[in-house]
């Protein structure tokens, strides 16, 4: 249990939004979330399991065969 739990105004800070965003990926359960009493906190995983899976990866530039016109 060596997880840091973060509040939506952390997370939203380390993603650079506003805290709507956080709030709505909970409201649309789209990242995990603990509740403590009436407070929200995500463990650090999650957002960080959350970048990971929205990461779209650079493709391979494909050998073109380019002609010349001379």
């Amino acid at each position: 249990m060596n997880d840091r739990y973060l509040s939506v105004d952390q997370v939203a800070e380390l993603l650079g939004t506003t805290t709507r965003f956080p709030r709505r990926l909970i409201e649309e359960r789209r990242i995990r979330y603990v509740k403590v009493g009436r407070h929200v906190r995500i463990p650090e995983s999650a957002v960080r399991e959350y970048i990971a899976s929205r990461t779209v990866e650079p493709v391979g530039l494909r050998q073109t065969g380019l002609r010349t016109v001379a």
